[in-house]
C-alpha cells in the first residue's frame, strides 16, 4: 500500500492562516512548509497527528515484543494471553 505524498506549501503562503487551518483539517497527509525550496516544518491536523502517533506507539510495542523473542523469551499463546488479561483486568 503506497502512502500519499505530503502537500508542499511555501512559507510565504502562511499569511492566510484561516485557509491554512482549513487545509490542515481537510488533509489526510502532512503539509510540508518550505523556505527557499527546502523543507523547514510540517503541519497537520490534530486528528492526523493522533493517528500517526498511535501507529508509532503500536510499532514500538510490536518491535519490543520481537526483541524479547530474539533474546529468548517464549512467545505467548494468543488465547492464553487473552485469558490472563481478562482475569487481570476483569473483562
Amino acid at each position: 500500500m503506497t502512502q500519499p505524498l505530503p502537500k508542499i506549501l511555501p512559507v510565504n503562503e502562511l499569511k492566510n492562516t484561516a485557509n491554512i487551518m482549513k487545509t490542515c483539517k481537510e488533509s489526510s497527509v502532512p503539509i510540508v512548509i518550505t523556505k527557499n525550496g527546502y523543507g523547514e516544518a510540517v503541519m497537520m491536523s490534530v486528528q492526523l497527528y493522533e493517528e500517526m502517533f498511535a501507529k508509532m506507539q503500536e510499532a514500538a510495542l510490536i518491535n519490543a515484543g520481537l526483541e524479547e523473542i530474539e533474546r529468548g523469551a517464549a512467545p505467548a499463546d494468543g488465547e492464553e494471553f487473552f485469558v490472563r488479561m481478562r482475569s487481570k483486568y476483569g473483562k
